[in-house]
């Protein structure tokens, strides 16, 4: 099953600023500290008076890749109490900053606004994309791409490969005296990658084999042998095993890849949307702020006279 990825290069991963609203919450203080952020949470840490939930490590987790979106993280765990030290230490320096009052800097607040601002959009995000992704919509796209997809027939190959011609021919002789084709390829292939299996390259299509491979094998029977057949590796000898129509994949197989297409559909639509509502002036040439005036000029005050120095007095020839 093959999907392709919408390019919409303004795109980000869905809820990757996890990281970023916990230190939001750890930088502003916002909100009641003691309030369940999920159902069923759990305190496991308190810092100034303050308390640290269970959801707060798993989402930093989340954010550093540690575990997936969604996936439990056992409270129990090393990677449980690792991540929740770095909580514990991020909330430290977020009330050491406040209390310097590196929170009200202008660059504080700015930074911090965008923080706040990213975190609404994945918020956003997260529930249009959440309906956009459901079981349904999942299964109705497997469905279609169902439809859709062509029918490949694959072929089960094996190889006996040689270095030079006389001797794949010496191999097709051997096979025509009835001597089974594993046997001689686990005693004279120099592919040593298949020649342990009998030579048995597996299924594929045609498409992914060798072109002077597939050339040879195009319309061979099951049972047939071809070549000898010149390579970029030396010279082949081949046998079809099997042919068969290429099995599709389940739709548990295909629903991680359904599942991140409709995902980024989602977001793309979602934002097409609001640029075509919204006015976006973007200046490629930044205009710098305006300069202050300079200050009017006042009456020139005439130099000072520079005293010039006395010539000396004539000297008398002696």
């Amino acid at each position: 099953m093959r999907l392709s990825r919408p390019s919409f290069q303004t795109l980000r991963p869905v809820l990757a600023s996890a990281l970023l609203a916990l230190a939001l919450t750890a930088a502003c203080g916002r909100g009641d500290a003691e309030a369940p952020p999920e159902k069923d949470d759990l305190i496991v840490a308190r810092v100034l008076d303050r308390s640290v939930w269970a959801s707060d490590v798993r989402r930093e987790a989340v954010a550093q890749g540690l575990v997936g979106e969604g996936e439990p993280l056992d409270v129990k765990s090393e990677l449980f109490r690792r991540v929740l030290d770095e909580v514990v230490d991020q909330k430290l320096l977020a009330a050491e900053a406040r209390r310097r009052g590196l929170d009200k800097s202008a660059l504080a607040q700015r930074r911090l606004e965008a923080v706040h601002e990213r975190i609404l959009g994945d918020m956003l995000v997260e529930s249009v994309v959440s309906g956009a992704v459901s079981d349904q919509a999942v299964e109705r796209l497997y469905q279609e791409q169902q439809r859709r997809a062509q029918t490949t027939e694959e072929v089960r190959v094996r190889l006996i490969l040689s270095h030079t011609k006389e001797q794949a021919d010496a191999v097709v002789g051997v096979l025509g005296q009835g001597a089974a084709f594993e046997a001689v390829a686990a005693q004279r292939s120099v592919d040593d990658a298949t020649r342990y299996s009998g030579g048995d390259l597996g299924y594929s299509t045609l498409e992914v084999l060798p072109a002077a491979y597939a050339a040879a094998l195009r319309g061979q029977a099951p049972g047939a042998v071809v070549g000898p057949v010149q390579g970029e590796g030396g010279w082949a000898v081949l046998r079809i095993e099997d042919r068969r129509l290429e099995t599709p994949p389940t739709l548990d197989q295909a629903r991680p890849l359904i599942v991140r297409y409709l995902t980024y559909e989602g977001v793309r639509q979602l934002l097409e949307q609001l640029r075509g509502k919204a006015s976006v002036e973007v200046f490629l040439n930044p205009a710098k702020p305006a300069a202050q005036a300079p200050a009017r000029p006042g009456p020139v005050k005439p130099a000072p006279a520079v005293p010039v120095a006395a010539s000396p007095a004539g000297t008398v020839a002696s």
